[in-house]
């Protein structure tokens, strides 16, 4: 039995601005075709198909095509689509009678009532369990492991068990991610690779952007990462996961299959950062033909140089090359109060909301204990939560 990972597609996602449906079209496509070549029995698209919650007409139009095309390239091939934090569980939910014309499952929430409508016997081949995002406080108690259980009661044939999900997982490496505390990661609480329980040969995950095995799984649980890097600390290859199972029991053959960007992400300098007027050369000499985003790592003590965005705009203005922000990284910390509270508009914008609470308190004089932050988190959670619906 062979299926493909892959999560995180972000469709309709922009960065700076700047319209990216040309290479995300580009990835789809790429997709399409390695599952007519590879020709896998499941296909799992493990949540954030959309980047908002209220994704355009457009964008919509888009992965309606694509599934379609997915679903011409291996018409027998079964498909599952689960819901992640950045997609609207009640899209998902809508379009699950009209998909099944196309082999396609699609989960948007978690039905509490009808645990059993998670568990999907495809076609002989395997049983899947299709668990959507769900946040902590509604999160039935151990669902995982109720699920795996009830399935070994369906299983007599003893099919392979693959099991997806949306989460943040502990130990796993979020780089591309900004972290929102000890615990959370992209907006979701992590949680242990042991509350998963035991009973599936492959776990396959969405919501982390780097793709990898989990340490502690036994090679069994896997983040396929996102197919397009949707940050510029997402430097690392970005793929889609093909896996081959056996039968029940065995351990998985995973490889990966690289997805080829055409408008790559180029922070300059690549490592570190540098003054200004270095940069600002760097970017000078950047090759006119190459077509990329562009990011400037900039070291500054107190203020970037007057117009230093509109220079950096004036040297990309004959490149192909789209440059999009300066990164600032501040060398001197220790130079009073007043300055240290100053921060560039980048910089306020990579706070979470949490952060500039906190700052804000602690300029008034106000200290926040810990249930107030709890507090603030819920509130925050609720709001993000009720956009979502």
């Amino acid at each position: 039995m062979k299926l493909l990972h892959t999560s995180d597609w972000h469709l309709g996602h922009t960065l700076y601005n700047y319209d990216r449906q040309y290479e995300q079209q580009c990835m789809l496509n790429q997709i399409v075709d390695i599952v007519r070549s590879e020709h896998p029995d499941i296909f799992l698209l493990c949540g954030d198909v959309y980047h908002t919650a209220q994704p355009s007409a457009a964008v919509q139009r888009m992965f309606a095509d694509t599934m379609s095309a997915i679903h011409e390239a291996c018409p027998e091939m079964n498909i599952f689509v689960i819901a992640g934090n950045h997609d609207s569980a009640s899209k998902h939910d809508i379009f699950t009678t009209p998909w099944r014309a196309l082999n396609v499952t699609t989960a948007g929430s978690v039905n509490t009532d009808m645990p059993d409508s998670m568990i999907h016997k495809a076609d002989e081949k395997c049983f899947v369990i299709a668990v959507p995002y769900c946040h902590e406080r509604n999160m039935p108690e151990h669902l995982f492991k109720n699920l795996l259980e009830r399935t070994k009661q369906l299983n007599c044939q003893n099919l392979p068990v693959i099991m997806c999900a949306h989460t943040s997982v502990s130990g796993c490496d979020f780089k591309g991610h900004d972290p929102e505390g000890e615990t959370t990661i992209g907006g979701i609480d992590t949680m242990d690779i042991d509350e998963f329980g035991d009973g599936y040969d492959y776990l396959a995950l969405g919501h982390i952007h780097r793709p990898q095995t989990l340490g502690g799984s036994k090679g069994l649980a896997r983040y396929s990462g996102t197919p397009l890097p949707v940050s510029f600390d997402e430097d690392y290859a970005h793929s889609i996961t093909i896996v081959e199972i056996e039968r029940n029991g065995c351990d998985p053959t995973i490889r990966e299959i690289i997805i080829d960007n055409p408008l790559p992400l180029v922070t300059l300098p690549s490592d570190g950062s540098a003054p200004f007027d270095k940069v600002l050369l760097m970017l000078e000499s950047f090759p006119d033909d190459i077509d990329a985003y562009i990011r400037l790592n900039v070291e500054i003590q107190e203020f970037l140089p007057h117009l230093a965005r509109e220079e950096a705009i004036a040297a990309s203005a004959t490149k192909k090359c789209r440059f999009c922000h300066i990164n600032i990284t501040r060398t001197n910390s220790d130079t009073g109060s007043a300055s240290a509270s100053r921060m560039s508009i980048g910089e306020f914008k990579r706070l979470t909301p949490l952060e500039v609470a906190e700052r804000f308190t602690t300029e008034k004089g106000i200290f926040m204990d810990s249930e107030l932050k709890q507090l603030l988190k819920e509130t925050y959670v609720s709001v993000i939560e009720e956009e979502r619906k």
